[in-house]
Formats: C-alpha cells, structure tokens, sequence
C-alpha cells in the first residue's frame, strides 16, 4: 500500500487557483507533499505547496512533464491538455478524475449526449456549428425564444451562457459550437457533491439550494440544507449519484440541478472537482469537501459528509465599477456578527464580478443564518484601493 504521509509521495495539482488553495489546507493537515502547476506567478496555490511550477495548462508537453514528476495527479480547473492526461494514463500515472470523464464532461455537446445515452434527465436541446446555424433555425422557427445559449467549450463562472430573449439578444452570442436549450421554468436552483474512490464507494452531502445574482450568472448565495421537501431532495440525490456512476469519475463531481414547476428534477451540469457550491461544508460539514477530494482520489475512506450545522455560503466578487488592487471595504465589520468566517482568496487585483473571497455564515436556525447572509452581503464591498 502506498504510504502518503510524511513521505516522498507527490500529489500534483493542475490550476492553482482558490480551489487549489484550499485544498492545500488539507494536504498540509495530512502532511501530503504538493506539487503545483499554474499560468500565473502570482497564484493563491504558490504560499502552501512544496512545489510551484509557471506554465501553460493548455500546453500538452507542460503538463505532460509535469504530470511525469507527480505520483497522482489532480485538477482543480477543467481547462487543462486532456490529451496530456490520456498519454500520462498510459504510461502508468493516476490521473483523477480521468482524462475520459474530463472529455465526457468539458464539451457541452458532449456532456448533454451523455446524459440523453444514459438516460439522465435534462432539458431538451439542439446543437449547432456555428451562430449562422443557430440564426437560420431561428429564423425557419426550429428554435423560438426565449432560450439558453451554451458554447461548447471554454466556459466558466458564467461565461459562455446567456439568455436569449429576442433578436437583440443574439448580439451576446459567440460564432461557435454551442447548444441552445429549452428555458426551464423552475422554482429551485439545486446542487449535490458526490463523492467516489476508486473502489466505487460513493457519498453526497446533502443537496444545497443556490440563488444567483441575475447578470453575471454567478451563484450569490449556497444554502444547506435546501429549503425543500425531504421527497424532493431523496430525489436529487438520486439522480445526482446516478450520474457520477455514469461518468464512473474519482473524486468530487458537482451536479447542478433544475427543480421544475411541474416537480421534475433536471441535470443541468456538472464539475468533476471541488466546487462554489460545495465551500459550505468547511465550516458546516463533518468531511468538508477538500478533504474528500483528497480522500477520494487517494482511495482513502471517504469522510462523514452529515452537516453539523445550517450554513450558508456567500461569494464576494468585486464590484462593478471597481478593477485593481484589492481592498476589502468594512471586513471587520462583518467579522463582528455571529457565525461568520470570511475566506480571502488571495488574488491581488479585483475587477467587476470577479470572485475573490466567500463567507460563510453558520447558525442552528437557517432562516436566521440567511438574514445574517443578507447583512454580509450588503456590508462587504470588494472594491480597488
């Protein structure tokens, strides 16, 4: 058996990014040795590992070398040379989650075809080549607003989607492979982290309820347990377990959720990695989900997922207006109020939308907690100096 603690095993971590960070936290807890690869000399990852490597995550010989000096090798960002971890794979190092989930998952296209395959439910769909194509099916009514335009590839925290309400809307939409979807009318906004070793071993936390902000398609508030009925979150779970045994992946895999007004529960997407929705569970979950990421890829036990305690997680993203050095405006203030744990990200320069920290607010009441939230929201400013 290998022995990870206190010893020369590697871990590499693609992306050195907050979700990198925090899930150094854990390594350095068990006394993992890190090695890290990131574009940016800056990157939140570079203070907590043992090893910081500059490079191009799209580059196939950086990461190929890369992936060659680590024992495992993880990711906590999907925008990475897939191909570099199928060649990595064959010559014998453990990639998780695998190069193949990462192809089911990283197209668009493709995920939505996986799901039709396998007999998941989501909202239906049409794929197009290019914004031409989508234009003409527009305009021979295949296709009537209002809808969701998906590109294909490279999207991220609410980039490369959009509403599509009207002709004027199609100004918002990208010439590239994309799918338009039917707009759901839904009541809830829903997420579940599942967890899964390689010994197939599964564990999910309890489904969560997310609120956006209405522009930037990014999730404001993350609140557990979801204010639904039992029968309701039985049912996203699920679903969400059915499709993580699906993709066979290791590790977490985030699955976003439509609860419908008709009481359908709908796949929307998911992230094989640890994920916005799931930083609750630092502060209200028995295992949070950093330490079962780690657990999962090195198939170690996997932890407790029950909550300890309501929580509600809130983002701070900078605001409109504001680009440059950070400056987090009344902080102390809201380090006055009970149950909150503000978490900086560590990224020197904020611009609008951008996320660079969360809080979380703990209570044993969540109607509480969620007032809490508000306050927190209203107080904190991400702003430039």
């Amino acid at each position: 058996m290998v022995h990870y603690f206190s010893s020369n095993f590697t871990l590499g971590i693609l992306g050195g990014g907050q979700l990198g960070k925090m899930l150094l936290y854990e390594t350095r807890k068990f006394d993992i040795k890190t090695s890290v690869l990131d574009p940016s000399k800056n990157a939140p990852c570079k203070i907590a590992c043992d090893t910081f490597e500059v490079g191009d995550l799209m580059d196939f010989e950086t990461v190929y070398n890369f992936g060659k000096k680590v024992d495992v090798l993880t990711f906590e960002i999907e925008h990475v040379n897939i191909d570099a971890l199928e060649s990595l794979e064959k010559e014998g190092i453990t990639v998780y989650p695998s190069s193949n989930t990462l192809r089911n998952i990283n197209d668009k296209i493709t995920q939505k075809k996986f799901y039709q395959t396998h007999q998941i439910p989501t909202s239906s769909f049409q794929i197009f080549n290019s914004k031409d194509e989508l234009i003409v099916a527009i305009n021979k009514y295949e296709i009537r607003y209002p809808f969701v335009w998906k590109q294909s590839t490279g999207g991220y925290d609410g980039m490369g989607v959009c509403i599509v309400r009207n002709k004027e809307d199609l100004a918002n939409v990208k010439d590239t492979p994309c799918i338009a979807e039917k707009l759901i009318p839904f009541v809830n906004e829903l997420a579940v982290i599942v967890s899964r070793n390689p010994n197939g071993e599964v564990a999910s936390y309890p489904v969560v309820e997310m609120e956006f902000h209405p522009e930037a398609n990014q999730v404001e508030y993350v609140i557990c347990p979801a204010r639904i009925e039992n029968n309701i979150a039985e049912r996203a779970k699920k679903i969400a377990e059915k499709v993580s045994n699906a993709f066979e992946h290791v590790g977490l895999l985030a699955v976003e959720l439509f609860q419908t007004e008709e009481g359908e529960i709908l796949v929307n997407e998911v992230a094989p990695r640890p994920h916005n929705s799931g930083h609750f569970s630092i502060e209200g979950s028995l295992t949070n989900q950093f330490e079962q990421h780690i657990r999962a890829i090195l198939n170690l036990p996997l932890g407790n997922t029950k909550s300890k305690i309501a929580a509600i997680m809130v983002n701070l993203v900078g605001e409109e207006g504001y680009t440059g050095d950070a400056y987090y405006k009344n902080l102390e203030q809201i380090l006055s109020l009970e149950g909150v744990t503000p978490h900086i990200y560590g990224k020197k320069q904020t611009r609008p939308f951008r996320k660079m920290g969360h809080v979380t607010i703990v209570n044993n009441d969540i109607s509480k907690a969620r007032k809490i939230a508000e306050l927190v929201k209203k107080t904190i400013k991400v702003i430039n100096r």
